[in-house]
């Protein structure tokens, strides 16, 4: 067995900018604390029930027999917590892994999928796919049925979109390999609209200090503001190619208000959309209005943040939008 305590030995602190930046959005010291302590222990158990395969009660049926099994959210029983330490790799290494019964993924990486609400039937593209958590989420929650583009552009990172797509038994999609802008200009150039776009975009990666620690070195605030250009031209290019009343569901794995809420913001002030208000079964903070000397619409308070210390989670940003009017190219 592996204890937390023993999972702290990649423990790094705080470069000093960091620090400074996640003290304004926790200003109080009680709730910084707590961000800070946690940030610093394994993130839990979690797996998601593979519904194309198996149902959520015959797979607890399954796993009980050998690990403490808990369904925390009555109203997604697929989402599943193994309450006990392991053994490094043993979720990844049992049958019931390797059959596509179950997909290994973070709490907080769920809530993007759940805030897309697929329905079958419907055309949806995921432009920034690979490995497949949200994708497989997606197919599942569309029983296989309509049609579901997953995009990325490494062949790298395709291959493992790919495995995992075929492991889950996902029968619904078509893999592309595409620069995300470049497909939706493309797109946005033929009469075809999506019901549905999952942006979950290329970030800075806050929010996965617990899984990744190498984060804390890596962390740089030129990046920051790089990544916030790139998300706004991607959203807005996803923006084009999504049917008058669809759907666009907006994410990352950051707590950097540059690329939540500025991004959001962007969306709004430039194109005809209505930022939604929507639920997830995490507790969640609304989206901020301000940030240094910027002033975001009101709108982005509809917006949900995920922090580590109010869930035992990763962090994570999740907006919804739906288009009001068509796009003029």
């Amino acid at each position: 067995m592996i204890e937390n305590a023993e999972r702290k030995k990649y423990k790094y602190d705080f470069k000093p900018a960091f620090k400074e930046r996640m003290l304004k959005l926790l200003p109080d010291s009680e709730d910084f604390s707590k961000f800070e302590s946690i940030i610093h222990t394994h993130p839990k158990n979690f797996i998601r029930c593979n519904t194309l395969k198996i149902s959520p009660e015959s797979l607890i049926k399954i796993l009980e027999k050998k690990w403490t099994v808990v369904q925390p959210f009555p109203d997604h029983k697929e989402l599943i917590l193994i309450d006990q330490n392991l053994m490094p790799g043993e979720l990844g290494s049992s049958l019931e892994h390797l059959s596509g019964y179950y997909y290994i993924q973070e709490i907080s990486s769920m809530m993007s999928a759940i805030a897309l609400d697929p329905k079958p039937q419907e055309f949806i593209i995921d432009l920034c796919s690979s490995p497949g958590s949200k994708a497989t989420q997606i197919a599942s929650l569309m029983e296989n049925s309509g049609t579901l583009i997953a995009n990325d552009l490494k062949f790298d990172r395709i291959s493992i979109l790919s495995s995992n797509m075929e492991r889950c038994g996902v029968t619904n999609f078509i893999i592309t390999k595409n620069d995300s802008i470049a497909l939706c200009s493309r797109l946005a150039k033929s009469d075809f609209r999506f019901d549905r776009v999952l942006l979950d975009a290329p970030c800075s990666g806050e929010g996965t200090l617990r899984s990744s620690p190498k984060t804390f070195l890596m962390w740089n605030e030129k990046m920051i503001h790089k990544l916030s250009r790139q998300q706004k031209k991607l959203l807005a290019f996803a923006l084009k190619t999504l049917k008058v009343g669809g759907t666009l569901v907006y994410s990352t794995c950051t707590h950097a208000p540059e690329e939540n809420e500025e991004v959001v913001d962007f969306a709004v002030k430039n194109f005809p959309i209505r930022v939604e208000s929507f639920k997830l079964p995490l507790k969640t903070r609304p989206g901020i209005t301000k940030w240094e000397d910027m002033e975001y619409s009101q709108e982005v308070s509809k917006c949900q943040r995920i922090y580590p210390q109010d869930n035992d989670s990763e962090g994570f940003f999740v907006s919804k939008m739906t288009l009001m009017e068509e796009i003029k190219n």
